[in-house]
């Protein structure tokens, strides 16, 4: 059983380290958008694809600019702290409230889509 981390602070939240997960496919064209691969690979898809059904492989989710900018800083070093100061050096204004967006979105694709996990050697 996963043990349960305490965060009593802020600090302690601002210095998580995440890592991308190993099993998430994903690729990024030259202007850095970020598009996940979710691969269909249901019994059921299987059988309508073998029946020639046009089902793709792949189910493509792309990021948006910022989104994708956060993703691409994910790299199992980074704080939540470095990364909100690169996002605020880049985007200013439309980042703000900078942090509560920056959590809301860390911890959206940790906790619902499974992309990112807290660094083990953390």
């Amino acid at each position: 059983m996963k043990k349960q981390e305490t965060i009593k602070t802020n600090d302690d939240v601002l210095n998580i380290v995440y890592v991308i997960n190993d099993d998430l496919e994903y690729e990024t064209n030259d202007q850095g958008i970020v598009t996940i691969l979710i691969k269909q690979d249901h019994k059921i898809q299987k059988f309508f694809r073998r029946l020639k059904a046009k089902i793709p492989e792949y189910k493509k989710i792309e990021l948006d600019e910022k989104s994708s900018f956060v993703f691409n800083l994910i790299d199992g070093k980074r704080t939540i702290k470095e990364i909100g100061e690169l996002v605020d050096e880049k985007f200013k204004e439309q980042a703000h409230p900078l942090y509560e967006k920056l959590l809301l979105f860390l911890n959206h694709i940790e906790v619902n889509s499974k992309y990112i996990s807290k660094n083990g050697g953390e």
